[in-house]
């Protein structure tokens, strides 16, 4: 632990939980150290924010919520231009509620453009706080270029474009879009150096890799035990997160994968869009839930069924649970080939995920002691990464 005196630190972030969850513990931990800590986020978090005994900052966005996660648009300028429209309107919001009260250091999610730009404006230094890979060494001629290529040669992806380099450069930040969204000035990685790719041409004077960012959650997520029926029998946890769940029929193929298998018991998760009803008949070896504390469940799990997103993904490395990876979008696809490739995993398309095929890949996972022992010595260095002290620490550092 640092020596830093108590300061006021603010934290920006949007209302998603795959952005919220992973630096949460930090912040938490940044209280609990005396810092007063406060957390610009939608009302739809500010209690869990304000659990962890930090001050939500409440704005307004427009953009689209976990509820809702079709509103996403199917082409990529349409998960593009959420981010900056809703970045211009909300700057205005923040700078007005923090006005008087500037803080003495800025961490934010990587999704937060106004987090960066209001630092600039306060001269105070700033900290992303990424839930995901980050740019190596190459990565702007290796992915971004042919990625965004045809984007930037469209007339709305010249617009979006434009658009940004006008707000940041009347914001004093210049105009190069593409460094503002993948270049930061300092970063804490909140993921296993594991799930990196390229994790060798990282610039780790800007990147530390601080891993999983884990505490006790049974206080707002409570325990998992076994039901009777469950004793003495091997567990699979089956959750695709909570935004790309309304899969009933994924579910129903998880629940015959085991249905026939006693020595199995399922812990499954249908999130908030699937209808209980619509799964037929549960067997008497799956308990089913809308929710599930993830964590805690892992801790006890032999094999994972997940959509591999990066703290779904993480967690299982975490705690050396095999997984099988079905991916549904964005960067999950990336890590499901990571984790495949670390030895821990198998990645199943989601066309390809019948009941079949995933009793295959649990029961090859869990039977295959080279597995095993792969998920431990990556559960060991991830411990050894630090966690959410020294992410602590790192943030008191900057505070210097």
């Amino acid at each position: 632990m640092t020596s830093a005196k108590p300061a006021h630190i603010a934290m920006f972030s949007i209302a998603a939980h795959g952005h919220v969850n992973p630096s949460i513990e930090v912040i938490r931990e940044l209280v609990a150290r005396g810092h007063r800590v406060s957390y610009a986020i939608p009302a739809a978090f500010a209690d869990k924010v304000a659990e962890t005994g930090a001050t939500p900052v409440i704005y307004t966005s427009t953009l689209p919520t976990d509820d809702d996660p079709e509103a996403w648009g199917t082409e990529l300028i349409d998960n593009l231009e959420p981010f900056l429209n809703d970045a211009v309107q909300v700057l205005p919001q923040l700078a007005a509620a923090f006005e008087g009260d500037e803080p003495d250091l800025v961490i934010h999610d990587i999704t937060s453009y106004p987090a960066p730009v209001l630092a600039h404006r306060w001269g105070v230094p700033a900290v992303s706080l990424s839930p995901n890979l980050v740019a190596w060494e190459g990565y702007e001629q290796e992915v971004a270029e042919p990625m965004f290529a045809g984007l930037k040669a469209s007339e709305r992806g010249q617009a979006y474009y434009a658009k940004f380099a006008a707000w940041l450069t009347e914001n004093g930040l210049g105009d190069q879009v593409d460094r503002f969204q993948s270049r930061p000035r300092r970063s804490l990685v909140l993921i296993p150096k594991a799930l990196q790719p390229h994790a060798d041409r990282v610039d780790e004077t800007v990147h530390t890799f601080v891993g999983a960012c884990q505490g006790d959650r049974s206080a707002t997520q409570g325990t998992w035990s076994r039901p009777d029926a469950a004793h003495g029998k091997k567990v699979v946890l089956v959750s695709l997160g909570s935004a790309f769940t309304k899969q009933p029929a994924f579910y129903r193929a998880c629940m015959d994968a085991f249905a026939d298998l006693p020595d199995w018991h399922v812990v499954l998760q249908i999130g908030k869009f699937t209808d209980e009803a619509d799964l037929g008949e549960i067997p008497a070896n799956v308990e089913v839930h809308r929710w599930v504390p993830q964590l805690d469940i892992l801790r006890q799990a032999d094999a994972f069924i997940t959509h591999a997103g990066a703290g779904g993904s993480q967690e299982g490395l975490a705690t050396a649970t095999p997984m099988v990876a079905v991916p549904q979008a964005v960067d999950q696809f990336g890590n499901a080939d990571m984790l495949a490739a670390l030895g821990v995993a198998r990645h199943v398309p989601m066309a390809e995920a019948d009941a079949a095929t995933l009793r295959e890949a649990v029961l090859a996972l869990v039977a295959d002691p080279a597995v095993a022992a792969r998920a431990e010595e990556i559960r060991a260095a991830m411990a050894a990464e630090g966690g959410t002290h020294q992410a602590a620490d790192l943030i008191e550092a900057e505070l210097s």
